[in-house]
């Protein structure tokens, strides 16, 4: 990590990031008023979410910026509507703390823009959690309002006395409509971005995100994926998760069309990149395998071929899977590894998924990756240790009061996982996930990848269970192709052939679907075997 006692790194690492964004477009000479009001905007408001999207509309105000069901807005009309929401919040206390539950839609790009606008703290609430669950979140955060979609009237109505409620649609509407007629000024001090942790394997915790203006996280991004200024942006991974959101970031700061639905429909992506002409997509690695599962006649009803970037991350994404996807849409996918506490840390191309599909790709510029073993030492290239990170964009700690690990400035990020010869990552799944049988170390999502290998096997989640005389032993949960059946001792026979004797599972479960949460990824604790 370049720091600042290395002034020949520092201008190193400047100029790279210029050599980025010229690329880019985002240095691309513009009318000298536009240009002047763009500056400005980023140095009376800064680089938060609020800010850009000031600097953007100041640059760009006809530019056409959200797209969805409703149809569309300009920079310029969200940057009049967000301030006079914010303004509006305002009614609620002078800095309320809000959370926010709504699907991708203009309202919740709104919400969000509003409140860093306004400098409120924010609570990401996930769409997939229980009333019961969202309400002890509401309680631990100290949340004060709350802005849902109508559709969670059962949380609306459950919300803790003294919480205020602002639903999207005709009362956010209202509320804009009301604002007090006063001049936004920028806030004493930038709002915190609360976002909660996957909670696959108990309950979510929130991540305390501060805000830390400046363009390092962009150039990281740009280093990697070829974004364009005035990309047309489709949305499909929740923007409530710290992968949906950080892309939002990205594509406001790129003055990009961003275009946005409700509800994850693979034909509807489709057409959407058809009809809006969409140059990149951001989705989770299960709405990718969905896209490449639509019979080819289906997929060969829309056009898809201004599709330049297909940018996936929220869980992993199998190799094959990778390929296929590939194969289907051509060589666009870029495939982003990182948490909730770190955001990415490492991003592979095209070209590394085809020399390594199970990759997680290299560090980009201004992250460092370790493998370190159990005493906190490197551990040679090839060898199997616990991963650790830093960058720019590691959280504050959860709001419990809990942190993360730390060694040697670099944080670990729960996973194991080793790095070959050329710097490639390869992540084999929790630390905590991994299964000990007989004193044998076996990481399920090995044991995953061969059996996704069966051409009748859909899905695949593999899990320790309790046993006896080896300690544990695993059970493999199976979702069957349409139309095909699978043979469970035909899977033990094809795991015993491709891996060791104590990787093969116990116990083959055949499951109509795996639990998920709302980014795809597996709900292992919610995994049961099926009725009798």
């Amino acid at each position: 990590m370049i720091g600042p006692s290395d002034p020949g790194g520092a201008f190193q690492q400047v100029a790279r990031t210029g050599a980025m964004f010229a690329r880019s477009g985002l240095w691309r000479p513009g009318p000298p008023a536009r240009v002047a009001r763009q500056l400005a905007a980023l140095k009376r408001w800064g680089t938060l979410l609020g800010g850009t999207w000031a600097s953007a509309a100041a640059r760009d105000p006809d530019r056409l910026a959200l797209v969805d069901e409703e149809g569309a807005l300009t920079y310029g009309q969200a940057d009049a509507r967000t301030d006079r929401l914010a303004l509006a919040l305002g009614r609620f206390g002078r800095t309320p703390r809000v959370a926010v539950l709504c699907r991708n839609h203009r309202g919740m790009v709104e919400a969000l823009v509003a409140c860093s606008k306004r400098g409120a703290d924010l609570v990401m609430l996930n769409t997939g959690m229980s009333v019961d669950q969202l309400v002890a979140v509401l309680r631990q955060q100290h949340v004060g309002v709350v802005i849902a979609d109508p559709e969670f009237a059962a949380f609306l109505q459950a919300l803790p006395e003294g919480v205020h409620a602002v639903t999207t649609g005709a009362a956010m509407e209202d509320l804009i409509a009301g604002a007090p007629a006063a001049r936004l000024v920028p806030p004493d001090r930038p709002g915190r971005t609360i976002m909660l942790s996957s909670g696959t394997t108990g309950t979510p915790k929130g991540a305390d995100r501060h805000s830390r203006p400046g363009l390092t996280p962009l150039a990281s991004i740009l280093s990697r994926i070829p974004f364009q200024v005035h990309e047309r942006v489709l949305i499909e991974a929740p923007l409530f998760h710290t992968w949906g959101y950080a892309m939002l970031q990205t594509a406001i700061s790129l003055r990009a069309t961003i275009v946005l639905q409700r509800r994850f429909d693979p034909e509807a992506t489709l057409r959407a990149i058809d009809q809006q002409r969409t140059t990149a997509l951001v989705a989770v690695p299960v709405m990718l395998q969905r896209m490449v599962e639509l019979p080819p006649e289906i997929r060969a009803k829309h056009d898809t071929g201004t599709l330049r970037i297909t940018a996936a991350s929220g869980s992993a994404l199998p190799g094959e899977l990778a390929t296929a996807f590939m194969d289907a849409f051509g060589d666009v996918l870029y495939n982003l590894y990182g948490s909730t506490e770190a955001s990415w840390v490492t991003i592979a191309t095209p070209a590394d998924l085809r020399a390594r599909p199970d990759t997680a790709g290299t560090a980009p510029p201004g992250t460092r990756v370790a493998i370190l073993d159990d005493a906190g030492e490197p551990v040679p290239p090839g060898t199997t240790g616990r991963i650790f990170a830093a960058n720019q964009l590691l959280f504050a700690g959860y709001t419990s009061g809990a942190a993360k690990e730390m060694r040697d400035g670099l944080m670990s990020l729960g996973d194991l996982g080793h790095m070959d010869e050329a710097g490639r990552l390869f992540v084999h799944g929790r630390d905590d996930d991994m299964v000990v049988s007989g004193g044998e170390n076996v990481f399920p999502s090995a044991v995953e990848e061969v059996v996704l290998r069966l051409p009748e096997v859909r899905e695949a989640a593999v899990v320790g269970v309790p046993d006896e005389r080896y300690g544990q032993r695993l059970a493999a949960y199976l979702v069957a192709e349409p139309g095909a059946e699978i043979d469970a001792e035909a899977v033990r026979a094809h795991v015993r052939e491709h891996l060791a004797r104590f990787a093969v599972p116990r116990e083959v479960y055949v499951v109509a679907e795996l639990p998920r949460n709302a980014t795809g990824k597996v709900v292992r604790r919610a995994l049961r075997p099926p009725e009798p």
